[in-house]
């Protein structure tokens, strides 16, 4: 059997978004705060989208804005969100000190200001799309293998796009996320093989009223999402609770993503 999942301190490589242990609803009630005060300011959701995608692009530039730069409001943005999202990133520094040269470009190697802007990302790009992504005729949701039930041989099968799960385990996330996404009417697939970047062209290119919904670390599921808007796909996401695969650690830890989160927006 699986440990007990809700009291197990959940540790990730660079993030944990269950800060207290049983879970990360405290994380969501903090972003939802932040951008509801960053909107007052900027109530234009996509420019401010824009803006903290442009902000967040280098790390170098980051780092610099942090360390010597003057007096800004990229800098004054930037140190409030150490202040108020650093709990859940205590972890970055060390394993970016422990990156081989070759790791220190690419996901590996998101800073810990990144991880903060695009924490404020996810949340804002849901706020812009979730009415497009529920009423759209097609919605698809991408779920990570990270989240299966490690204690059970996985029997999820290859279908049309992808592998679907079949349900091996009432424990397996994957399992329980599956039947959650299916009651509303939503595909899900396990990403495993898929092209999404040659999915998503074909099915804009033919028309097709499509959304998509990710789940996935922090920088793979800002990845996703950008990749989407790219294509002009309406989409949401949910961060895994913390990032614990092989990609970050050798091997694999079971896994959460927060079910409070998923309900609200489906």
């Amino acid at each position: 059997m699986p440990p007990d999942q809700t009291q197990e301190l959940l540790q990730g490589k660079t993030y944990t978004l269950r800060y207290d242990a049983s879970d990360s609803d405290a994380y969501y009630r903090k972003i939802a705060g932040l951008v509801e005060n960053l909107l007052h300011r900027h109530p234009d959701p996509v420019q401010l989208l824009s803006y903290l995608q442009g902000l967040s692009k280098s790390r170098r530039q980051l780092r610099k804005l942090v360390t010597t730069g003057p007096q800004s409001d990229d800098r004054a943005l930037i140190l409030m969100l150490k202040n108020e999202l650093s709990e859940y990133t205590t972890s970055v520094s060390s394993h970016l000190k422990s990156l081989r040269f070759a790791d220190r470009w690419g996901t590996l190697a998101t800073s810990e200001e990144q991880y903060h802007l695009y924490m404020l990302e996810i949340e804002l790009t849901n706020r812009i799309y979730l009415e497009q992504f529920r009423s759209s005729e097609r919605r698809l949701a991408f779920l990570p293998h990270c989240l299966r039930d490690l204690s059970a041989t996985c029997l999820a099968a290859q279908r049309d796009l992808d592998y679907v799960c079949k349900g091996c385990t009432n424990e397996c996330k994957v399992n329980q996320v599956s039947k959650a996404l299916r009651r509303h009417e939503i595909k899900p697939y396990i990403w495993m093989t898929a092209d999404l970047r040659a999915l998503f062209r074909r099915m804009t290119r033919n028309g097709e009223s499509l959304s998509v919904l990710g789940i996935a670390c922090i920088p793979e599921l800002v990845r996703g999402m950008r990749m989407c808007r790219k294509y002009g796909i309406p989409v949401v996401g949910i961060p895994l609770d913390a990032n614990r695969c092989a990609r970050w650690w050798g091997e694999f830890h079971w896994n959460s993503v927060n079910f409070n989160k998923l309900e609200s927006l489906l």
